[in-house]
C-alpha cells in the first residue's frame, strides 16, 4: 500500500518505511542537552525511546542532516512534522564545535563518535555523519555556491535557489580571517594562473577567492542543526538515536526503542503526506533496498521482500578523488581550515589548510596529554596516501600513526595544498551487505577509471608545484628539496606519513601512478538517487507514491568545489516546493 492511500484501494506499489531500532549502546543525549534548549530552544528534540506508540504527522523526514534540517525546518512552518536522526546532537562535543578539535572527530572510531568510519571496495578510507546536522558538523567549513550552469542543469529555478541560499546564510556563513599562510596561498595561485583574483564572494566563478566559512570569528562551528531553530516548535519534533531497518508498512514509519518496543508513526492528510528521506549518499540508497525499492536481485539475495524492482537504485555513486601534498614550513603557521580555492580552467580545484595541530598538541595541559592527530590529511582520520588504496589495511595505518606521532616537532610544522577534480567522470555503485541497517553498506567509486579524471588530477598536482615554487610563498616552504629534506626529514624520508611533492629524487614515479597511488577522499561523495533514473525532477521516487529524496544522493556531480552550500540550500528549497504543493492542492479542493 502507498503512503497516502486508504484501506481497501489498490496502490502501483506496496511500500515502506525504515523501522528505527535505537542501539542502547550509542544512547549518549537522551534529550535536548541544557545548552541546546536554552541556545536554540530545542525541547522538541527528544530520544527516540519516549515516542508515543501511535503518532501522526503530516511529513515524516527520514535522516537529520545538511539537507534534512532545512527541510524540516521549513515544512515546519506550516505542517506537522517529524525529522528521525541516527545520531545525537552536536552541541557539547568540542570535537564538533571547535575549528581547534576538527580532525579529532574523523579520528574517532567509538560507537560514540560522531563520524562512522567505512572503507570503499577501492581501499580508500572514508567517513560518513552520525549527528544531527549531518556532515556539516565534521567538514572543513568551506561554503560556496554551485554555479549558475549547475543550477540550470538541474532545471531549478533561479530566484528561489538565491533566495534559498540567502536564507542559509543569514543563519551560518561566515567571512574568515585570513592568515598568512592562506594569503600565501592566494598570491601563488594567482601567480600560477589560477586568475583572475575574485576577492571575497560566495559564488563559484574561475578564478582564486576566499569563500565563507560556518566556522565564526571564535572559531566555533555553526552547523545544519542551527536551521531547527528556526523551526516551529509546536509542530516540529525530532527523535533521536534512531537507525533504520526495513519492514513493509503503509503510509508510515515504523520504529523500535531500546525496549524493543514498536512505535508506528502513520501519514496523516491523505495524499499530501509524504516520507521524505534525506539520509545522504550513502544512507538514502540503502534505505530504499532496505525497503524493498532497488535491484531485485539485490533485495533477494538479502531476504528482502521486493516491493519496486527499480535497478538504477545505488548506481552512479561517485567521490570527487583528492590528492594532497605536505608543504614544510621553516617557520611556524597559524591554523586554519580551508578558506582559498583555486577554480581552474582544466576542471581541478586546489585548496589548503595549514596550522599547528598537524604534530603539535592543541593548547592547555589536557592536550599535552592527549594523542596528536596530526589533522584533517594524517593516519590517525585515515588518510593514508604514501602507499596505495588496496595496501591501506589497519596494521598499515598503525604503522604510519606510530611513525607520525616520533617526528620531531619542527618536521610537521607548515600545511598542505591538495588538488581535487571536477565532476568526477568515474563512477561506482553502493550495495547492500547485509539487512542490518546499522552496517555500512559495499561502497565502490572506481576513483580515476576514466582517464579525463587522471588528467585533470596531473594538471592540479603540477598547479600545486607551481605554487610551492612561486614567490608568493617563498616564505612558507625550504629554499630547495635538498635543504628541505636535510631540515626536516633527515634519514626519516623513505618513513614519512604523508606525500611530498612529486619528481623528487627519492620519488620518480609518474604523476598519471603520483595521482592513482595517493588519492584520498574528501568527502564530497555523491548519487545514487540520481534524478531521471530514480527520483522525478520534483525529487519523488519513480513508481511510488508518497515518497521523496531530498540530498546528495540525487547529485549526478558534485556541486562548486564543496557540495555543502548547494545541500543545504536544496532542503530549504524543496521545504519551500513541497508546502506551496501542499496548499495549493487545499485551495483547488475548496
Amino acid at each position: 500500500m502507498a503512503p497516502g492511500h486508504r484501506h481497501g484501494s489498490v496502490p502501483p506499489v506496496v511500500l515502506l518505511l525504515l523501522v528505527a531500532t535505537v542501539l542502547g549502546s550509542l544512547c549518549l543525549s537522551l534529550t535536548a542537552s541544557p545548552e541546546a534548549q536554552k541556545r536554540y530552544n530545542f525541547r522538541f528534540a527528544r530520544h527516540a525511546r519516549d515516542a508515543p506508540l501511535v503518532s501522526y504527522y503530516n511529513y515524516i523526514v527520514v535522516g537529520g542532516g545538511t539537507a534534512g534540517c532545512p527541510l524540516a525546518a521549513t515544512l515546519s512552518e506550516r505542517s506537522r512534522v517529524l525529522l528521525l536522526e541516527r545520531g545525537g546532537l552536536p552541541y557539547g562535543n568540542r570535537n564538533v564545535s571547535s575549528e581547534y578539535h576538527f580532525a579529532d572527530a574523523l579520528a574517532d572510531t567509538s560507537p560514540r563518535s560522531p563520524a562512522q568510519r567505512f572503507v570503499s571496495e577501492d581501499g580508500v578510507v572514508n567517513a560518513r555523519a552520525r549527528v544531527l546536522g549531518g556532515g556539516s558538523c565534521l567538514n572543513a567549513g568551506f561554503y560556496t555556491r554551485a554555479s549558475s550552469g549547475y543550477v540550470r542543469a538541474a532545471g531549478w529555478d533561479p530566484r528561489l535557489v538565491n533566495a534559498s541560499y540567502r536564507w542559509v546564510e543569514s543563519e551560518l556563513v561566515f567571512r574568515p580571517d585570513v592568515p598568512r599562510w592562506q594569503c600565501a596561498l592566494r598570491e601563488g595561485l594567482l601567480q600560477a594562473g589560477v586568475t583572475p583574483d575574485n576577492g571575497y564572494t560566495l559564488e563559484h566563478v574561475q578564478g582564486t577567492k576566499i569563500g565563507g566559512t560556518i566556522f565564526d570569528r571564535a572559531g566555533r562551528r555553526h552547523t545544519a542543526a542551527d536551521f531547527l531553530r528556526r523551526a516551529h516548535p509546536r509542530r516540529l519534533t525530532v527523535f533521536l538515536r534512531a537507525t533504520g531497518t526495513a519492514t513493509p508498512v503503509a503510509y508510515g514509519v515504523v520504529f523500535t526503542d531500546p525496549a524493543g518496543v514498536r512505535h508506528h508513526v502513520y501519514l496523516r492528510g491523505g495524499a499530501k503526506s509524504e516520507v521524505i528521506v534525506t539520509a545522504g549518499t550513502l544512507g538514502s540508497p540503502q534505505l530504499l533496498m532496505l525497503s524493498g525499492v532497488g535491484p531485485r536481485g539485490e533485495l533477494e539475495k538479502h531476504g528482502i521482500l521486493p516491493v519496486l524492482d527499480q535497478p538504477r537504485v545505488g548506481q552512479g555513486v561517485a567521490d570527487n578523488p583528492m590528492n594532497s601534498v605536505f608543504v614544510p614550513s621553516p617557520v611556524p603557521v597559524a591554523l586554519s581550515l580551508v578558506q582559498i580555492v583555486g577554480v581552474s580552467r582544466f576542471g581541478t580545484f586546489i585548496e589548503g589548510v595549514s596550522g599547528s595541530q598537524f604534530g603539535i598538541p592543541l593548547h592547555g595541559r589536557a592536550a599535552s596529554r592527549r594523542a596528536r592527530s596530526f589533522g584533517m590529511f594524517s593516519p590517525m582520520t585515515g588518510q593514508l596516501g604514501t602507499v596505495p588504496p588496496k595496501e591501506r589495511t589497519p596494521e598499515a595505518m598503525r604503522r604510519a600513526a606510530e611513525a607520525m606521532r616520533r617526528l620531531d616537532r619542527r618536521a610537521f610544522r607548515g600545511g598542505f595544498i591538495l588538488e581535487k577534480i571536477l565532476g568526477p567522470m568515474s563512477t561506482g555503485h553502493v550495495a547492500l551487505r547485509s539487512a542490518d541497517p546499522d552496517a555500512n553498506p559495499a561502497v565502490t567509486f572506481n576513483y580515476f577509471r576514466d582517464p579525463r579524471d587522471v588528467e585533470r588530477c596531473v594538471r592540479g598536482i603540477e598547479t600545486i608545484e607551481r605554487v610551492v615554487r612561486s614567490r608568493a610563498f617563498a616564505r612558507f616552504t625550504y629554499a630547495n628539496v635538498t635543504a628541505m629534506e636535510a631540515a626536516v626529514l633527515g634519514r626519516r624520508a623513505g618513513h614519512l606519513p604523508v606525500n611530498l611533492l612529486p619528481r623528487r629524487a627519492t620519488d620518480t614515479r609518474p604523476l598519471q601512478q603520483y595521482c592513482r597511488e595517493t588519492v584520498m577522499t574528501i568527502w564530497h561523495y555523491h548519487g545514487g538517487c540520481h534524478v531521471g533514473a530514480v527520483v522525478d525532477q520534483d525529487y519523488r521516487v519513480l513508481g511510488v507514491r508518497g515518497l521523496r529524496v531530498v540530498d546528495s544522493s540525487t547529485f549526478k556531480y558534485s556541486p562548486g568545489t564543496n557540495p555543502q552550500a548547494t545541500v543545504m540550500m536544496l532542503g530549504r528549497y524543496m521545504g519551500l516546493k513541497i508546502q506551496k504543493e501542499r496548499w495549493t492542492r487545499n485551495d483547488e479542493t475548496h
